[in-house]
This record gives structure tokens, C-alpha cells and sequence, in this order.
């Protein structure tokens, strides 16, 4: 499966994670938050195309409101596509996130985009007063609105999850007249399905194993995308990782903050303990992108090429890691691992990594 160099973008994801300072010390959610700007302004000074930040409602996340920290960025930056990653829409309400984000591109020149999902953890559900049994439902009807919304036409609309809408004009419109949407899928077929019938572009959520697996789920989009009548949308993959001067050194930063992270997620769901050897074995053929500019290069293309996709989302902040090594690894991705990227799908099959 191919795809084309001159199309391919790439972007920046974080959920805000909790970070520690260089001395090992926990930083304030406010601290995090302000260099979360900090890193979009680095990301926007060196070309790259998007950051996108997702929405959580829990102690190890600063972000709950990504709209809001997505319009502080839009008024430091001048070309990076600000988007969410994603707005948990089974616990909003469309119509207001529909308005969040048209300001977010008043305030960006036209920067906003959106990516609905259904989110990774369920607190938002018995925080804003949803019933998880409601989980499928919820989603399906108020992704068809939001598609629906985002005509910037009068909307008439009814369902069982809000209040219905007759003939309705919502406000504000966009200058261009439209804003970008992505649904986040992580592996359902259905999902895959749901997202060519509405026509919408697909974000694949793939965070472990070999990409190359995703690409049946690629293949499916196009074949439903035909079967609905409609031409061909991107395909974007989002994926942890950690770049830095050589491959010891990334593999040895993101460890303690990997163990962190989804050992603490592991112990919530009942899974085995993480061990660093799971953790090696993603990193050297699985969908952990760590290890030296050339390294996670090389690995990044091989994916792109696997899976047919378009664009590529790199979840920079993986757990407690210090806003320096943040910072660091995402001037190597921006400066150094983006053009070979693109050198590397331009002249060449990218094979399988394996980190040195």
C-alpha cells in the first residue's frame, strides 16, 4: 500500500501529561499547562503541520479543557493546525463544541480542527451526568450531529441524547465554512464503517504492535468510502514516542515514564504488571517510536507506507516526563526525523525497524 510524499503531514500529540521538573520535583498543572504553549510555539516555528491536544478528567492529565488551552496557542502561533485529540463527544454537547472550536479558528486564521473519539477512560461519564450504558448511543447520535453542524446550515435534528433542533442556525460561522473533523478509532470495524458513512477523514489510534496490522482496517475505509458513494479521505496514524540524540538515551528517558504511566493505567484495568522487557519489544518492532532521529525516521515511514496513511501524529508526552525533554525531542522531530521522512518515502520501501 502506498502513499504520496508531497501529502504526507505530520503533526503532535499530548494529553498534557502531569509533568516532574528537571530535579525529579511535580510540577503544578498550571506549570504544565503554560509550557504545553511553549511547546506549540516551538512546534509551529519549525514547520510542523498539527498539535492536537486530547481532553481527560483525571489527577495524572492538566488538560480537561483542550479548547481552551488550543485558544491561548492560537493567539502564540501562525501556521500549525490546532486541533483536539481527541474531544470526548459521548459527554459533550456538539453544538458547543461546534461553537468552541469556530472561535478557535476565528482566533487561528482558520487553524481549528476537531477529532472526535470516544476517549480512552469513562470519568467524563458520571462527571457531566451520562449513563455508561448509554456509551454507543451517545456517541452515534451526537457524531451525526456534529456532522451535520459542521454544514453551517440550519439543522434540524432529533434524537434521544439531547434536545432536538428544528430548522436551526448556529452560531458563529467560519470564514472558510467548514472546520476540519477526524474520528478517533482504535481498531473497531465498526467504528471504521461509521466513519465512511458519515465521511469523515480517520484517525487510527494504534499504540502497540506492528502499524502493518492496521492496514485491513485501511482497506475497509476505502472499500466503504466507495460502497457510500464518496472519493477518497485521509488516513492519519497517532502513536506514542520519544526521540533523542541516540537510541540508548531515548530508550532510557521514556522508560521510568512509560513504567509510570501504564503501569498505573495497567493496575486500573487489571492487567499484568509492565515489564521492561514488553516494553523493549514495543520499542524495537512494535508502535513505540524511540530512539535516534534516524531511527524513529525510518520506523515512521514504514508505517505510513503499511497503512496507506496520509499523516502522521506523534504523541510526544508519554507520562511525567521534564518540559525539557519534551522540548528536545520535538526540535529533533521537527527539525530532523520530518524531512527524512519524507527523503525516505520519496526514494524508497522503508522495511521494519529495529532499534539499535
Amino acid at each position: 500500500m502506498t502513499t504520496h510524499t508531497q501529502t504526507t503531514k505530520f503533526g503532535l500529540d499530548t494529553f498534557g501529561d502531569m509533568t516532574v521538573d528537571d530535579n525529579g520535583k511535580p510540577e503544578s498543572a498550571g506549570t504544565v499547562i503554560r509550557n504545553l504553549v511553549e511547546q506549540a510555539v516551538l512546534a509551529d516555528s519549525l514547520g510542523i503541520d498539527s498539535i492536537n491536544i486530547g481532553e481527560h478528567h483525571r489527577a495524572d492529565f492538566a488538560v480537561s479543557a483542550p479548547d481552551t488551552v488550543l485558544a491561548g496557542i492560537a493567539t502564540r502561533t501562525s501556521r500549525i493546525t490546532l486541533g483536539s485529540g481527541v474531544t470526548v463527544l459521548s459527554s459533550e454537547d456538539p453544538v458547543r463544541v461546534y461553537q468552541r472550536f469556530a472561535t478557535i479558528d476565528a482566533l487561528s486564521n482558520g487553524r481549528a480542527e476537531i477529532t472526535a473519539g470516544r476517549g480512552s477512560f469513562t470519568e467524563s461519564f458520571p462527571l457531566f451526568g451520562f449513563e455508561l450504558s448509554d456509551y454507543h448511543q451517545l456517541f452515534e447520535e451526537k457524531l451525526e450531529l456534529l456532522v451535520q453542524l459542521l454544514d453551517e446550515k440550519p439543522v434540524t435534528w432529533s434524537g434521544r441524547t439531547r434536545a432536538g433542533l428544528e430548522n436551526h442556525e448556529v452560531y458563529p460561522k467560519t470564514e472558510r465554512g467548514r472546520l476540519g473533523l477526524r474520528v478517533g478509532v482504535g481498531g473497531s470495524p465498526e467504528s471504521v464503517v461509521r466513519a465512511a458513512r458519515l465521511g469523515i477523514p480517520l484517525a487510527l489510534a494504534i499504540i502497540g504492535g506492528d502499524p502493518a496490522r492496521f492496514a485491513p482496517y485501511s482497506r475497509l475505509y476505502h472499500d466503504q468510502l466507495e460502497s457510500f458513494g464518496r472519493g477518497p479521505l485521509p488516513i492519519s496514524i497517532h502513536s506514542p514516542g520519544h526521540i533523542a540524540k541516540t537510541d540508548e538515551q531515548a530508550t532510557e528517558e521514556l522508560w521510568p515514564n512509560y513504567l509510570d504511566s501504564f503501569g498505573r493505567i495497567g493496575r486500573e484495568r487489571g492487567w499484568g504488571p509492565i515489564t521492561k522487557d514488553h516494553y523493549l519489544n514495543e520499542v524495537h518492532h512494535g508502535s513505540l517510536y524511540v530512539g535516534s532521529a534516524e531511527t524513529v525516521a525510518r520506523k515512521i515511514a514504514y508505517a505510513v507506507q503499511s497503512v496507506g496513511a496520509q499523516r502522521f501524529d506523534l504523541k510526544y508526552s508519554n507520562g511525567p516526563m521534564p518540559h525539557s525533554q519534551l522540548m528536545s525531542s520535538i526540535e529533533l522531530y521537527g527539525s530532523t526525523v520530518i524531512p527524512l521522512v519524507h527523503d525516505m518515502l520519496a526514494t524508497s520501501k522503508p522495511e521494519p525497524v529495529v532499534a539499535g
